[in-house]
């Protein structure tokens, strides 16, 4: 049985799949500026991808992340109107590397060296729409129940 993972980025919906059964949808938010794949665009890249690394494995719900390091704060209101200019980035991270070279791989256009993750987002923010500057973001309960069900090498399919 081979696991992947769809991102629907018209429907904004992630979808976990095995074989041809759906086991779980999820609402999500990806880049405001739409679909692309170039370094600096703030697009999410589409086709296919890996999970490359899965991060915070155990960590709090909430945990802060930066530069991939949980920071040891716990994401809240007051920490949210201390850091108001922060993309934050919370509970657990799956790094997206690209499959496609010349698509989603290699020189400008690589997922990877892009930093895309499907990670988590304050609860505040709405999800089904377009609103990050290029990753996958999703409700942190809801990013737990997918981190715990795939690994390293899930493929991921933005389209």
């Amino acid at each position: 049985m081979t696991r992947r993972i769809e991102v629907d980025l018209k429907a904004q919906l992630l979808t976990l799949a095995e074989d041809e059964r759906t086991i779980s949808r999820f609402p999500i938010s990806t880049a405001l500026n739409g679909a692309g794949e170039e370094r600096g665009s703030g697009c999410t890249p589409r086709g296919l991808h890996v999970i490359r690394i899965k991060i915070g494995d155990g960590l709090p719900l909430h945990t802060v992340f930066k530069g991939r390091r949980p920071t040891g704060e716990i994401y809240n209101e007051t920490l949210a109107a201390k850091y108001p200019e922060r993309d934050w980035i919370l509970t657990r991270i799956l790094w997206l590397s690209g499959k496609q070279r010349g698509v989603n791989r290699g020189g400008l256009k690589d997922t990877l060296r892009r930093y895309i993750y499907i990670h988590g987002c304050p609860d505040s923010e709405p999800v089904g729409e377009p609103r990050s500057h290029g990753c996958i973001r999703m409700r942190n309960r809801d990013l737990i129940e997918l981190f715990d069900q795939v690994e390293p090498g899930t493929e991921v399919e933005i389209f």
